[in-house]
């Protein structure tokens, strides 16, 4: 990487963003200037090993020569088009994602909020012209602890109330079960329930991961009561888990998959609902739409993000440094770790709250030029993008027991 660009201090930004900036997030006080691989730069020059991949948005890390390639070569030729005509790029992009999740049909949006709520129209609209649930009656069925995206029907069913207070009033239509509950799920199902819409991986909650059989319990469960399985693999999709897909885990196949994030390489938001033909095709022409859904631009740099995939190579890399991920930590449990869940490379570790808060010892991290970010209480995730070196691993565990000891 080169110098930096700023002329301006991070201290001096961070300020300047005060007066201008509304509130959401609560970022660590990093001002990232520039980017390669898994390793970022702040303005000052100092280098930081990324290890959150931007939660999992830049699996393939920061400006993949390929997908940065795909980039430029369709910046040069077409953007935008809307999808009110067709575009030369589209075709291949729906073609190839759904060979790669084994589905038939592709819904292109751009963020992955947009893909939640596009399958929740999609859900209820196929309850109502397949299932027959009678008109505005339909129900789906969420997991407490999820997160799903931030918009009003969104939060409508979050149980974190951080996320609702202020916001009402919200979308009906949804009955909450605790997690990892098959028993609870079955019970809140009845006639008028037209899908389960669930995270195969709880990511906002800390990665929490389900009971083994939970998932093919959850495909037969929805199966057997007539309404669809929604899987949420915005964030545990796309080789984060050492699978295409973290279901795949249990060989699962639902009936109607979400994905984001990585699908648009770090580049450009991309997201898709991908479903069997007989569920997507309750979608009529004008019934739903997106200005930038299947632009040019997310096609080509979304098709080149699949050719990435379906070499394989970034799957078996998340299992193989999945495996060094787990033992690392496993080293640390007791010596200011006092648990972690881990699948691939991807990792909630919880932190001995007498050590201090997620965000301190993310901070701490950060001074010692690791990236990370905390989640619940003392609770900090881990999900560096792909292309981290066994190396490269190694030394942020070995950063990692630097902070916990000190």
């Amino acid at each position: 990487m080169t110098a930096p660009v700023s002329t301006r201090s991070s201290a001096d930004l961070i300020s300047a963003e005060e007066p201008v900036l509304a509130h959401n997030y609560h970022p660590l006080p990093v001002v990232v200037a520039r980017a390669e691989g898994t390793w970022v730069q702040d303005v000052e020059g100092r280098r930081y090993l990324d290890m959150l991949a931007g939660y999992s948005a830049l699996n393939f890390g920061h400006r993949h020569p390929a997908l940065i390639e795909a980039a430029h070569h369709q910046l040069d030729r077409l953007t935008l088009t809307s999808r009110a005509f067709h575009n030369d790029r589209l075709a291949e992009f729906a073609e190839r994602l759904a060979g790669l999740t084994g589905l038939d049909m592709v819904l292109p949006m751009n963020t992955g909020a947009e893909a939640v709520e596009s399958g929740i129209k999609v859900a209820r609209k196929w309850a109502y012209e397949v299932k027959g649930v009678p008109a505005d009656q339909a129900t789906i069925v969420v997991a407490a602890e999820n997160f799903h995206g931030r918009t009003t029907t969104i939060v409508s069913f979050s149980t974190d109330e951080s996320a609702r207070a202020g916001f009402g009033p919200f979308t009906p239509g949804f009955r909450v079960v605790p997690y990892n509950d098959l028993a609870a799920l079955e019970a809140a199902i009845d006639e008028t329930t037209a899908a389960v819409l669930l995270e195969p991986i709880q990511g906002e909650a800390g990665v929490i991961i389900p009971d083994e059989g939970y998932l093919t319990g959850v495909r037969e469960l929805t199966r057997r009561r007539g309404c669809l399985f929604v899987a949420d693999e915005i964030q545990s999709g796309l080789g984060r888990t050492g699978r295409t897909l973290a279901v795949e885990h249990e060989g699962v196949v639902p009936d109607v998959l979400l994905l984001g994030k990585a699908l648009g390489g770090g580049i450009v938001p991309v997201s898709a609902v991908v479903a069997r033909r007989d569920v997507l095709g309750v979608l009529r022409p004008g019934e739903h739409g997106s200005t930038f859904g299947g632009n040019p631009l997310a096609a080509a740099v979304g098709t080149a993000v699949v050719e990435l995939l379906e070499t394989g190579e970034f799957q078996r890399r998340a299992a193989e440094l999945g495996s060094a991920l787990r033992d690392g930590l496993a080293d640390l449990v007791g010596k200011g770790v006092v648990g972690f869940r881990a699948r691939g490379l991807w990792a909630g570790v919880d932190i001995d709250p007498t050590i201090g808060t997620g965000r301190e010892v993310s901070k701490l991290l950060m001074h010692e030029g690791i990236l990370v970010k905390d989640t619940h209480g003392s609770t900090i995730r881990l999900a560096p993008p792909l292309t981290i070196t066994a190396e490269e691993l190694n030394s942020a565990l070995g950063v990692l027991e630097k902070v916990l000891r000190r």
